[in-house]
């Protein structure tokens, strides 16, 4: 496979970056939508992949590349799977990740530790073209349980506050080669690599 060039429907840049190590060696290049000038799409749908199928389809179409787009975010058993699809905007429209990550800790401030189970999900779409009937649809799971303290300074998002067992440290506390090889992002992007045209 020489080079090819697939949008990624997405402005994160921690996203970018984290996509662009899974696929190093697998002659795809990863480019960011704002790359070609095109805005976030409205995420209106109820489930991760209906967002997913919805950010893709936007960015094929605005690009006239294939486009990867995932949805991800974090359920915590607790909150009934909350923030879920909305782990992004979890304290309201436009909020930073502290913002999102100070919320969740005060909703289940008074959880115990045994009880505090928590999973990352991440839907990841591949769409060769804007009217693609049958895109490629991968799930990626990386269970854990929500810290009390943020704790780490790598990754993104709710990084910091998930602690993973087997690692004995938070996610915001691996490197990223670890991190890559374990994360919800890291299995939906390798059953995604394999199953590409």
């Amino acid at each position: 496979m020489s080079n090819k060039r697939i949008v990624l429907a997405s402005n994160n840049a921690g996203k970018v970056r984290e996509i662009n190590q899974l696929l190093e060696n697998s002659g795809i290049e990863v480019l960011p939508q704002a790359q070609f000038d095109i805005e976030d799409a409205i995420e209106d749908g109820l489930t991760f992949v209906e967002n997913a199928i919805i950010k893709a389809r936007h960015a094929a179409k605005l690009s006239g590349l294939p486009a990867i787009a995932d949805d991800s975010g974090i359920e915590v058993d607790a909150l009934n799977g909350a923030p879920g699809i909305y782990s992004a905007r979890y304290a309201g429209e436009g909020s930073s990740d502290e913002e999102n990550l100070r919320k969740l800790l005060m909703e289940i401030q008074n959880i115990p530790e045994e009880q505090r189970s928590a999973r990352f999900q991440c839907l990841m779409v591949y769409m060769r073209h804007a009217e693609d009937p049958t895109p490629i649809i991968c799930q990626g799971t990386w269970e854990g349980r929500i810290l009390t303290t943020p704790q780490g300074e790598n990754g993104f998002g709710y990084d910091p506050v998930f602690f993973v067992p087997e690692q004995q440290c938070s996610s915001a506390e691996l490197d990223a080669a670890t991190k890559n090889s374990l994360s919800h992002r890291g299995k939906a992007l390798q059953q995604l690599v394999s199953q590409l045209p």
